[in-house]
């Protein structure tokens, strides 16, 4: 079978194929054809080597993924051969908090997922929604379940209040499908009116262009009649803290995401912007398998489908191009690389 290794830190010539013999499943293991994966920013952070957990040599890359069980080991009780599954990202988070003893994640401190066949353990995966394609279903362990998340694991959301999304990357168009699923209403700022457009189509009430309103919070204020944003999906961190501050509503809740490396050393906030509002500031890293369960539970339900900006090969310079394409920031949606 063919498996891709991270073989040298810092650049994407770095991730490198090799031939290996199919793998067999243990007594709690299942053996999943992979079928296709999905790229995160913690993909090209561990690639670079600057991610915060340490790549063990020669690991797997890639978090995420979806394909078909083919062998159970003996003791497996939750699948059988034919079920469709996807990897979760904390392996051992399986419901509850996550502590210091579950931060293992596949593509870094265990092998991942970009590789024709992966085992796992039978506690490390879920049962993907029928209705999602191969593709689909690859998008959801990072992005999906980190949205999914943000909007329930708080105070609860309620139909008709708002929620504040940013920008247009992969988890942002997430948390806009999910809020309208729970009945919310969605502001959501980009620069780009093409991606608007999109952004509306994809459920969005309102856009807010945040390089013509720098002060975007206030403008998040008078859509909302003064009352401002019940829950603020804030992806940026310092870049953009201050001004999701301003938008949140007295008692609004600030789910704090992180992705990528800050462009500033830390998170600062004014005090006139700290003190006009009451709102809480909850970190959100991913979810356990019980959130992966209960967002596939709402999108069956919806039959929502993850926005797939573009699909890749699995040939050496495909895996690579898929790479460069997902860095060069030019997706409006996930980029999936096909198993074939």
């Amino acid at each position: 079978m063919r498996t891709y290794h991270l073989e040298t830190l810092g650049t994407i010539e770095g991730v490198v194929p090799r031939e290996t013999a199919r793998p067999e499943p243990g007594p709690r293991e299942i053996l999943v054809r992979v079928r296709a994966v999905s790229l995160n920013k913690r993909d090209l952070l561990i690639m670079k080597g600057t991610y915060p957990l340490k790549a063990v040599p020669d690991v797997i890359p890639v978090s995420d993924g979806a394909g078909e069980v083919v062998a159970v080991g003996g003791e497996v009780t939750r699948f059988v051969v034919g079920d469709r599954v996807a990897g979760t990202y904390f392996p051992n988070w399986l419901d509850g908090r996550i502590t210091p003893a579950l931060l293992d994640q596949p593509g870094v401190t265990l092998d991942g997922m970009l590789t024709e066949y992966a085992r796992l353990d039978q506690e490390a995966a879920v049962r993907v929604p029928d209705h999602l394609t191969w593709e689909e279903a690859a998008c959801l362990p990072c992005a999906g379940v980190t949205a999914w998340h943000s909007l329930i694991g708080g105070e609860p959301l309620a139909p008709g209040q708002t929620v504040l999304t940013l920008g247009t990357g992969a988890l942002s168009l997430f948390a806009v499908q999910f809020a309208k699923t729970l009945g919310a209403r969605v502001v959501a700022t980009t620069s780009s009116a093409a991606r608007a457009d999109r952004l509306k189509a994809l459920g969005a009430d309102h856009v807010v262009d945040y390089v013509r309103h720098p002060a975007w919070g206030s403008v998040v204020r008078e859509l909302t009649g003064g009352r401002g944003a019940d829950l603020v999906v804030e992806t940026n961190g310092p870049d953009t803290i201050e001004q999701s501050m301003r938008a949140a509503a007295l008692y609004g809740q600030i789910v704090l995401l992180i992705t990528g490396n800050p462009r500033r050393p830390g998170i600062e906030i004014s005090h006139a912007a700290y003190a006009s509002s009451l709102a809480t500031i909850r970190r959100v890293f991913v979810g356990s398998r019980a959130h992966f369960e209960s967002m596939n539970r709402a999108l069956a339900l919806h039959g929502t489908r993850p926005v797939v900006d573009r699909v890749f090969g699995f040939g050496t310079d495909d895996v690579r191009e898929a790479f460069s394409y997902y860095e060069s920031g030019a997706a409006f949606g996930k980029v999936v690389i096909r198993v074939n």
